[in-house]
Order: C-alpha cells, then sequence, then structure tokens
C-alpha cells in the first residue's frame, strides 16, 4: 500500500526502560494526545504470549486516536493482533515476505542505513524507511551513528517515504533541515521525558518546521 505521509510525522516507538510507576498504555496515551501520528510497538524481551496481550492493549488506545500501531520484528504478534503493519531489520525477511504474509493493505516498514539497502527495501515493497541512527542512540546498543549527508542521500534515492531514527530529541532534531525526511521517529526523546505529552507536542511542532523548512 502507500503510505500517507502525514502518518509518519512523528512516529513513536515505544520502550518500557523508562516506564517507572506509569504502565505503557497510559505512556503511550500521553504520547497520543501530545502529537505522536504513529506507534510502534517494540518488545525485544517478551515472550509471544505477552507480546500478543500488550498489543492489544496498545491497539486500543490507538483505535482511541485513530494512530496506527505497528509491531516491530514480530510479524506473528502482527498477524494475532490485527495491527496496522510491521516494521522490519535487516536479519529479518525481506518485505516481499512479509507483504505475502500480510497482504496489501498492512504498512511494512524496513530499516535501510544505507542507499543499497533503501533501494532493496523499495524494490521489495516497502511502503516507508527508517534511518540512523543519525545522533546516535542509547536504545540500541548495535546502532551506528549515520551522517545526515548519507541520510539526505537515502532520501533523494528512493520515491517512498524516510523516517530519521537515532537519538533524536527536542534539543537536536532542527539539524534535521534539509534532509528530505517525512518525519522523526523518537524513542527516548518522548518515552524517558517527565512529561510525555509535552515532550511529543514539542517535537510534533519541530518536525512541522523541519518540513516546512
Amino acid at each position: 500500500m502507500s503510505i500517507d505521509r502525514k502518518v509518519l510525522h512523528l512516529y513513536g516507538v515505544t520502550d518500557r526502560s523508562w516506564l517507572g510507576e506509569r504502565t505503557l498504555c497510559e505512556v503511550a496515551e500521553e504520547s497520543l494526545k501530545g502529537g505522536v501520528t504513529l506507534l510502534q510497538l517494540r518488545e525485544k524481551n517478551m515472550s509471544t504470549d505477552e507480546f500478543i496481550k500488550s498489543a492489544k492493549e496498545i491497539k486500543e488506545v490507538c483505535k482511541k486516536y485513530n494512530v496506527p500501531l505497528i509491531i516491530n520484528d514480530n510479524i506473528d504478534v502482527a498477524l494475532a493482533v490485527d495491527a496496522d503493519g510491521v516494521h522490519i531489520g535487516q536479519d529479518d525477511m525481506p518485505a516481499s515476505e512479509a507483504r505475502k504474509i500480510l497482504g496489501d493493505d498492512k504498512i511494512i516498514g524496513v530499516t535501510a542505513r544505507n542507499v543499497k539497502e533503501a533501494l532493496k527495501a523499495e524494490k521489495n515493497g516497502a511502503d516507508y524507511l527508517g534511518s540512523g541512527a543519525v545522533f546516535g542512540t542509547s536504545t540500541k546498543g548495535n546502532a551506528v551513528k549515520m551522517e545526515l549527508s548519507t541520510l539526505k542521500e537515502i532520501t533523494s534515492s528512493v520515491g517512498i517515504p524516510v523516517v530519521a531514527i537515532g537519538g533524536i530529541n527536542s534539543d537536536n532534531i532542527l539539524n534535521l533541515k534539509g534532509t528530505g525526511i517525512a518525519g522523526a521517529a523518537v524513542v527516548s526523546g518522548i518515552y524517558a521525558a517527565d512529561d510525555i505529552e509535552k515532550a511529543a507536542f514539542s517535537l510534533y511542532e519541530k518536525v512541522t518546521e523541519i518540513k516546512e523548512g
């Protein structure tokens, strides 16, 4: 399917590390109130049953705000909860295989760290790309910092939208001006904040400024 670029404006990626006394549903709802336009549920250390339970709960929150839910890496979970799509990495199955399993009406995002990976993902039917880590990251141990010039090469080499990811926060996000991104995917910049709604709102406004610039 062809994704509406507006949906990628502010892409929230969940992380349980900063929940504290809050539940995942609570922090997800706060971020959606603040302006998150697409939500990815990322659970690396959870059984499939637990992941499905969590995804069902988050899906209800997303429905309330009419925001699509993307499942990270796990196609079985995406199918089980009828999520809006999946995001897959370079070590997972190709987008073309995911498409056969999920069908044409689901969103498929693919991680692309260079032009070669970007072109391959587009050819295989990805709806959007996630590219980074643009400012480094503390949430992924194997993430290598991406030069903004590489990000710009990726956005100009493909016809599908590209979302920047990796260490993005309110202090550095405006450095992404001129890179051609359709939006920003944010983890700690939203979910590690004391006031998640306020952090999301600030980032939403700054992505708007980037795209207008």
